[in-house]
């Protein structure tokens, strides 16, 4: 009878990379997923107030945002300005078009004000008189917390 004799190899087998491809294409799958791109580009500075009670909006798709401070750059750099979305808004009785075009297309809007805290009251106001006209009547003001939980 013949037999078997153990052979005891000095090297050791190491783990193959014929799957090394699949796994970084999955990775590569993954992160292009799960990773969120900043849909806009904020060109007004927001320095938002302190407030006490706070309630988050769960329905992102809900919201416009109008951005109310100072350029952050260009020739006006400073001067209040007004941004909806990605635009800047130079004349302000444009706020009532777009909004009221907005609602049409989306009836449960909520036009989300980011007002820096050194704006002015008077532009605040003209927009929220817009925002009336155009039939925005949710709305919503962004601020920071003033005590975050410890």
């Amino acid at each position: 009878m013949a037999r078997f004799e153990r052979r005891s190899s000095d090297t050791d087998p190491g783990f193959t990379t014929a799957s090394l491809p699949d796994i970084v294409f999955m990775l590569l799958i993954f992160f292009m997923v799960s990773t969120v791109l900043r849909e806009q580009d904020i060109k007004v500075r927001t320095e938002l107030p302190q407030a006490e009670a706070l309630t988050k909006i769960d329905q992102k798709r809900l919201i416009s945002k109008i951005h109310i401070g100072p350029l952050k750059k260009g020739e006006n750099e400073g001067e209040t300005a007004i941004q909806i979305e990605d635009a800047l808004i130079e004349n302000r009785k444009a706020i009532r078009n777009i909004m009221y075009n907005k609602i049409q297309e989306q009836p449960k809007l909520i036009a989300s004000l980011k007002v820096d805290v050194g704006s002015e009251m008077d532009v605040v106001n003209e927009v929220q008189q817009e925002l009336r006209q155009a039939g925005a009547l949710r709305i919503n003001y962004s601020s920071n917390r003033e005590n975050p939980p410890q």
